[in-house]
C-alpha cells in the first residue's frame, strides 16, 4: 500500500487517543519537599495550622489602638507613649499590653501586642523622646496580617494532580510540611527502529548514521518527570519489532516507538504494532509528521513516531505530552508564546498544520522579529540548535505573508540583535 487512506486532523488525534487511554498511573510515594519538585502531586494537601499562626505587623511602625487616631491631622496631631518594642520572633504573650493613648514600636512580621489593633508606618509618625505624634488617622486592622490570612488551618493547599511548582514548595514550607505523597514517575519504553541506525559509540559504517532521536526523545521525556526505559535499537524484522513492544507494554505505561511508520516497503512498524496491539490513528494532517500515529494495547498507548528529529519532535509534543497528563491526571504549563513579524513570507498545504523551525531575535530597534529557517527536512536538527521557537500555521491558512505579525512558540530565550 502506498501513501494513506486519510490524515486526522491533530485536535482530533489528541480526543480520539483521549478516549483510548484507560491505563493510569495511581501509585504514590513519599518524598521530601524539595525532591517533589516537578512531580504530580499524589493527594490533597490540607494546612495542618493556621498561617500566619497569630496577627502580625505588614510594615515596620508603631502597634496602637486606631480609635485614639481618629481625629488626628497636622494641625491636631496626637501624642502616643511609647512602652516597649515588638521585634520579630517575639512570644506574643510577652509582649506588653497596650492602653488608650500608648503605642509599641514593632518590626515587619512581628507579632501585634496585646490591646493594640493597628499598625502606622514608622514614616508617617514623628517620633519624640519616649512619644510618637501621629498626624494620620489609621482604620482598625490597617497594616495587620490577621491570624490565618494566609492558610486556614484545614484548608485545601494542593490538590491530587496538581505538577509541584517552587511556590508550592514555598507554601508547603510554611507550613511546616516537609514530605509530601506524589505519584510514582511515569515509565516509558523507548524502541528505535532501522538497519541504518546504530547507537552512540559505535563506529558508522558508510550508510549508516548515529540514533539521535532516541536520546531526544529520552531528554523530553525527562523534562515532564518521566522515566525512560531503554529498549534499545532492533532490526527491519516485524517479528523482532513486536516482541520489543509486547515487553515495552508489560514494563512501561506507554511505549514510544521511531522510524519506520511510514507506509513504504521497508516501514515494518505499523505492521509489527498491529502484532502488540490495535492501531488507532496513523497519519496526522501535520507537516512535518504526517506518518505519525498511536495503537493501544491494555489500555497503554503506542506510540509510533518519525525516525526524524525535528518530526519527532513535533508528534512528542502534539500526542505524547496529552497522553502523559491523561494517564498521570495532571496539565502541563504551555510553553510560552510570543508575538512578532516574519521576515519572509512562509507558505502551507491547504488542510495541513505546518510547524515551521524559525529563529526569533530582536532588531536594532527593539522590534520582534520571526526568520522562518525551513520548512522541509525533517530531519535537520541543525534548525532547531540554531532556531528557538516554531511558528504552527493552522489548517485553514495557507500560510503567511512577509510582514505578518504571527505568534510562535518559544523554545529558548530571544536572541539579540540579527
Amino acid at each position: 500500500m502506498r501513501g494513506f487512506r486519510s490524515l486526522t486532523p491533530i485536535e482530533d488525534a489528541v480526543k480520539i487517543l483521549g478516549k483510548h487511554i484507560s491505563h493510569r498511573v495511581e501509585e504514590v510515594e513519599e518524598v521530601s519537599l524539595i525532591s517533589a519538585l516537578g512531580r504530580v502531586c499524589g493527594e490533597d494537601v490540607y494546612s495542618p495550622i493556621d498561617s500566619p499562626a497569630y496577627d502580625r505587623s505588614a510594615v515596620d511602625g508603631y502597634a496602637l489602638i486606631a480609635e485614639d487616631t481618629f481625629g488626628a491631622s497636622s494641625t491636631n496631631p496626637i501624642r502616643l507613649k511609647v512602652i516597649g518594642r515588638a521585634e520579630t520572633g517575639a512570644i506574643p504573650s510577652d509582649l506588653p499590653i497596650v492602653s488608650r493613648g500608648e503605642a509599641a514600636e514593632i518590626m515587619t512580621g512581628a507579632p501585634i501586642p496585646p490591646g493594640a489593633n493597628a499598625v502606622i508606618r514608622v514614616e508617617h509618625v514623628r517620633r519624640m523622646e519616649g512619644f510618637i505624634e501621629v498626624e494620620d488617622q489609621v482604620a482598625p486592622l490597617q497594616n495587620v496580617s490577621r491570624r490565618g490570612e494566609d492558610y486556614r488551618r484545614g484548608e485545601i493547599v494542593l490538590r491530587k494532580g496538581w505538577v509541584i511548582k517552587p511556590w508550592h514548595v514555598g507554601a508547603l514550607a510554611s507550613l511546616g510540611i516537609g514530605r509530601l505523597k506524589v505519584l510514582r514517575r511515569i515509565r516509558v519504553a523507548l524502541l528505535s527502529t532501522g538497519e541504518e541506525v546504530v547507537e552512540l559509540g559505535s563506529r558508522l559504517k558508510p550508510g549508516q548514521v548515529y540514533d539521535s532521536t532516541k536520546p531526544m526523545l529520552m531528554a523530553l521525556l525527562s523534562s515532564y518527570g518521566a522515566a525512560p526505559i531503554d529498549l534499545g535499537l532492533a532490526p527491519d524484522d516485524p517479528e523482532i519489532i513486536a516482541e520489543k513492544i509486547s515487553r515495552g507494554v508489560e514494563e512501561a505505561d506507554m511505549v514510544i516507538v521511531s522510524g519506520g511508520t511510514s507506509v513504504g516497503e521497508r516501514d515494518l512498524v505499523p505492521e509489527a504494532v498491529s502484532r502488540a496491539g490495535r492501531i488507532v490513528v496513523h497519519g496526522l494532517a501535520i507537516r512535518p509528521g504526517k506518518p505519525i500515529g498511536f495503537a493501544i494495547s491494555s489500555g497503554k498507548p503506542i506510540f509510533m513516531l518519525s525516525g526524524f528529529p525535528v518530526a519527532a519532535l513535533v508528534g512528542f509534543q502534539a500526542l505524547v505530552v496529552p497522553a502523559i497528563e491523561r494517564i498521570l491526571g495532571c496539565a502541563f504549563d504551555p510553553p510560552p508564546r510570543v508575538r512578532g513579524k516574519l521576515t519572509r513570507r512562509i507558505s502551507s498545504p491547504p488542510g495541513i498544520r505546518t510547524y515551521v523551525r524559525v529563529r526569533i531575535f530582536k532588531d536594532e530597534d527593539g522590534e520582534v522579529m520571526i526568520e522562518p529557517l525551513r520548512v522541509t527536512g525533517s530531519g535537520i536538527l541543525s534548525t532547531l540548535t540554531r532556531g528557538n521557537g516554531l511558528l504552527i500555521i493552522p489548517e485553514d491558512l495557507e500560510g503567511y505573508d512577509e510582514g505578518s505579525e504571527v505568534e510562535v512558540e518559544l523554545l529558548s530565550p530571544i536572541f539579540e540583535g540579527g
